[in-house]
């Protein structure tokens, strides 16, 4: 079975190819990219369009197993390919904990029923209760691409230090949920003045910039790789530039609510914009597009967090943390950050491509010959209104309902397989 892309403007960082193009497919597998005459079984015009290596998204919550009735692992395959997505990460706070082989077992095994690849992180410490290292051994052995106590951040610096001794024997990252609990204590959005004015409990930026300080650190006294997960803060992002010039072994994710709202998004006590890390002020959005313009954040990611409408429809204080973002992320990327010329698509493109393959040790991210043919096909300027009513996702917990936004997924391939035609999930 041979595919062929045509006439798109293929972008592909890893292999430094800017240019208008084909793409030939054979069995799944790339097999030429460049001018080709050969006759397909199946074409795609793809002109006008950008080509791109399959976008990876390495901040996911499946929710399987466990919480099937917030999400499946189908289900939030679905809504990657809808997204433009073609490999996602799924965090170990499930139900069970992916503390143990068995479940990350499990995840690899339900995988095979997805439309996109899904990979497992397993937890740094047994019930990511930051009490016990689990045994990362056996998860890795099992399938895991890096462990985390996303959720539950670990406390105790002794334990971490410990944990990221042993992690560097598996050359597999810790993927960092950077929080105090003593400083973020109960509040439940980011402390300042629409915080005081609603009269909500907030959550100061210190809360997460303090973590990451200390975890800078341990992985400058260990070397071993610590990824921090969703940066939310002015102060945390000076702390992590700083550290990249000492060429400390870190790296950064952000997500698209984080340079795109603010917390006056809670305005209304509106559930949908309460998330932890919280929404901040306009100067820690602005930081945040500044570190993603000098490469200090490397990966744009979801965070996706689907939850019920029962969890979400409760009062400000009682409601669960999260916002979905599969479908939402590369429309929102190319809005706020191309159309408002942050970056250039190159850069965009690096962000959810070549750099989240390097830091999960994964051979994808790349359009090059040989490879498996994973490609995100995108028109820049395709304009649609997010309707939640239509995502694939169980979850309708999104701020950005109602939206208009340029720049849209229309072809998602995995495996040289078109998994979404630009109007269904197939």
């Amino acid at each position: 079975m041979k595919l062929a892309i045509r006439n798109g403007n293929i972008i592909d960082p890893a292999n430094g190819i800017d240019m208008v193009g084909d793409i030939l497919i054979e069995d799944g597998i790339i097999k030429a990219v460049g001018k080709i005459d050969v006759k397909a079984d199946q074409e795609i015009d793809a002109k006008g369009f950008i080509v791109a290596p399959g976008f990876i998204d390495m901040h996911v919550h499946l929710r399987e197993p466990g919480r099937e009735d917030k999400e499946t692992i189908l289900t939030c395959s679905r809504a990657a390919a809808r997204g433009g997505i073609t490999t996602i990460a799924g965090m170990p706070n499930t139900t069970p904990i992916a503390d143990d082989q068995t479940v990350i077992a499990y995840v690899v095994e339900k995988a095979k029923e997805a439309v996109v690849n899904v990979l497992p992180i397993g937890a740094m410490t047994k019930g990511i209760k930051g009490k016990e290292m689990a045994p990362v051994g056996d998860l890795v052995n099992a399938g895991a691409v890096a462990v985390s106590d996303d959720g539950g951040p670990v406390q105790d610096a002794g334990l971490m230090l410990k944990c990221l001794q042993y992690l560097e024997r598996w050359g597999i990252p810790y993927i960092s949920h950077s929080e105090d609990v003593n400083l973020s204590g109960s509040g439940v959005m980011h402390e300042g003045k629409v915080s005081t004015e609603l009269g909500l409990e907030g959550i100061p930026p210190e809360a997460e910039a303090v973590c990451v300080g200390k975890e800078i650190i341990l992985s400058e006294a260990t070397g071993t790789h610590i990824h921090f997960a969703h940066i939310s803060t002015k102060q945390s992002v000076e702390l992590i530039r700083d550290a990249k010039r000492r060429r400390v072994n870190i790296s950064a994710e952000t997500c698209p609510h984080y340079f795109c709202l603010t917390d006056e998004s809670v305005r209304g006590y509106d559930s949908n914009a309460k998330i932890n890390p919280p929404l901040r002020s306009e100067k820690h959005r602005k930081a945040v597009i500044e570190a993603i313009i000098d490469g200090t954040i490397d990966c744009i990611v979801t965070d996706h967090a689907p939850h019920t409408l029962v969890e979400k429809f409760l009062e400000f204080d009682h409601c669960q943390n999260g916002i979905v973002g599969l479908e939402t992320s590369v429309p929102l990327s190319m809005t706020k950050l191309i159309g408002e010329k942050h970056i250039g698509v190159k850069d965009l493109i690096e962000k959810f491509t070549v750099n989240p393959a390097k830091i999960l040790n994964i051979d994808k991210g790349t359009l090059g010959v040989g490879k498996v043919a994973d490609i995100t096909i995108i028109d820049p300027k395709k304009k649609q209104v997010v309707d939640k009513e239509s995502f694939e996702s169980k979850g309708r917990n999104t701020p950005f309902d109602g939206m208009e936004l340029t720049g849209w997924p229309v072809k998602t391939i995995v495996a040289g397989k078109v998994v979404f035609d630009g109007k269904n999930v197939i």
